[in-house]
């Protein structure tokens, strides 16, 4: 993998600008070097070498002159004609159209912006890089060439020797043929070889970038539990009497200046909605009664997946951090791995639900919590490129309680996405949740309610005011174990609690349309006498029902006396 770090070349007179530089390129986590005088870095430049020169001039004062000396030396040099520049120029297109005239890259003007002068960089480094690539493809293609002629040449000699020996042994022959043979294979290996490294590394490198996309950085927590808060989305109650209401006010409103065609379609909804308030309004408080004895057992699961490398064994991490504590970014802007040195480990983050049933410290929840990177194609598409997905840690954390539980796999279902495992709870008490796994548990039309962690981390810091949730990210370094852990002491980790009705029943699947998102899969389904009825498994946007369950029934295997817990939980 390519753990080089670019280098910077910089060249400002003025002090103050020179540090504010410097601190710019060092958090896109290049390599900087700076001067005060164009000698100087050109010293440097044709001795150590750099990949971007950021060279300060006054284009209409006497730095002019040396500017475009230093540029034109530049350009003549073998050692550093590939270097791309960027000048630093007064305010103004005259002067950037000058800055270009000389030959730079690029020019932008003083007063910069930090973010677009960074941005400037990455794009020159950008296709620097690939004109390295181009040139290392012309490289190899050279190399394979010659090496065609040195198999073509050794054919000919062999040719010319068999015409002119008649009486050559023929095992001779053979051995010269055999020569040849070998040639065009290495020259075959070589180019295979060559282009499997470019591909795989292409390949492990973007994988990781759509994966880091992912992972909740500070900047994405704070967003994210802002929009909840204003939209109030997911309170901890369900679609409640006051909100059903105006959702019927609002379409009454809509009915008025409808065409016909979309008045029906309004009707329809109107209907919906008045029949779910009259069901709300007979079934009373009964949600209540049961968020006040179950909540306190239904717990947020934090899985940390990391990936080991097939061939030695040896676990992915980045190359490095910058001063923010980000991975270190090639020019390509995605991050720069390695599986030597003592950098982080690249891990992934997942969120789900669980809760206690049978035994104590057995925990229900669903596969694709427990194994992530079932059915899950991009931490598959990584077995591809030479890397196993592999369970880091596990941790649970219970409403009411400060500690971090760790667990571990116990048991994944071969028939649905339901998984045990094996909390650690020390001397912690928690009700175990009563289980319906009849026929008749589930009963179309009746009313549900949903217990998860749906959003995972936002959702939890939603309920803080902004200052709080920006306190806490600050204090952990935006690491995801110390954020709960805060969150955890400060008594914030509760379910989401939602409640809705059972549209339909399948044989395997409870269509309902309590909500939730990503973050509740494992949650449990509980029917109206506070039964769990079910295992939530799955958000369908766009779709009437909205959600998926699985019938608690089929968790009934994996909570079987006996049981023997399974050992081995990494990708194959």
């Amino acid at each position: 993998m390519n753990n080089i770090r670019e280098k910077i070349v910089i060249v400002e007179l003025d002090e103050a600008s020179r540090t504010s530089l410097v601190s710019i390129m060092e958090s896109g986590g290049y390599e900087v070097s700076a001067f005060s005088t164009a000698r100087e870095g050109l010293d440097t430049l044709q001795h150590a070498g750099a990949d971007l020169l950021l060279l300060d001039t006054d284009l209409f004062g006497a730095g002019a002159v040396s500017a475009r000396e230093m540029l034109t030396t530049i350009r003549g040099s073998a050692v550093t004609a590939s270097l791309r520049v960027i000048v630093l120029v007064g305010h103004g297109a005259d002067n950037r159209a000058a800055g270009l005239d000389l030959g730079a890259d690029d020019a932008i003007s003083r007063p910069w912006d930090a973010t677009e002068l960074l941005a400037r960089a990455r794009v020159q480094l950008r296709a620097l890089r690939a004109d390295q690539q181009l040139l290392e493809k012309m490289r190899i293609a050279t190399e394979g060439q010659q090496i065609a002629h040195t198999a073509f040449d050794a054919l000919a000699v062999t040719e010319r020797m068999a015409s002119n020996a008649v009486l050559l042994d023929k095992r001779l022959k053979i051995g010269l043929a055999a020569v040849f043979v070998t040639v065009v294979v290495m020259a075959a290996v070589y180019f295979l070889f060559a282009r499997t490294a470019q591909k795989d590394l292409k390949s492990t490198t973007g994988t990781i970038a759509r994966l880091e996309r992912r992972i909740l950085h500070q900047e994405n927590l704070i967003a994210d539990a802002r929009r909840l808060r204003e939209e109030q989305g997911f309170a901890d109650a369900a679609l409640g009497k006051d909100e059903l209401q105006k959702q019927a006010q609002d379409l009454k409103a809509k009915m008025a200046n409808a065409s016909s065609d979309q008045g029906t379609a309004l009707q329809k909804e109107l209907d919906d909605t008045n029949l779910r308030l009259q069901r709300i309004e007979q079934e009373g408080d009964s949600a209540q009664n049961l968020i006040k004895a179950d909540v306190e057992s239904v717990c947020l699961l934090h899985v940390s997946v990391a990936f080991r490398n097939q061939q030695n064994g040896q676990r992915l991490r980045y190359a490095g951090l910058n001063q923010q504590g980000e991975p270190l970014q090639g020019s390509d802007g995605n991050p720069i791995l390695t599986l030597e040195g003592n950098g982080p480990e690249v891990k992934v983050d997942i969120f789900g639900t669980g809760f206690p049933v049978g035994s104590a410290g057995r925990v229900v929840t669903n596969r694709h919590v427990a194994e992530p990177w079932w059915n899950n194609d991009e931490l598959t598409e990584l077995t591809s490129q030479g890397f196993t997905a592999e369970i880091s840690s596990i941790h649970a954390y219970f409403p009411g309680d400060p500690r971090a539980f760790s667990g571990e796999i116990q048991e994944i279902s071969k028939d649905a996405d339901l998984a045990t495992m094996r909390i650690d709870i020390k001397d912690l008490k928690r009700p175990l949740l009563s289980i319906d796994a009849g026929k008749g548990a589930a009963v179309t039309g009746e009313p549900i309610v949903l217990m998860g962690y749906a959003t995972g981390l936002a959702a939890i810091l939603a309920r803080t005011d902004e200052d709080t949730a920006q306190q806490i990210l600050t204090h952990s370094g935006g690491d995801v174990s110390q954020v709960l852990d805060e969150l955890a002491h400060r008594n914030l980790i509760h379910p989401i609690i939602t409640q809705g009705h059972i549209g339909d029943i399948l044989p395997d699947k409870i269509v309902f349309d309590a909500q939730t998102t990503n973050g509740g899969s494992g949650g449990p389904l509980f029917n109206r006498q506070g039964k769990v009825i079910g295992v939530t498994y799955a958000v369908l946007k766009g779709f009437g029902g909205s959600n998926f369950g699985i019938p608690i029934r089929f968790s009934e295997p994996l909570l079987a006396p006996g049981v023997a817990p399974s050992l081995a939980h990494a990708a194959n």
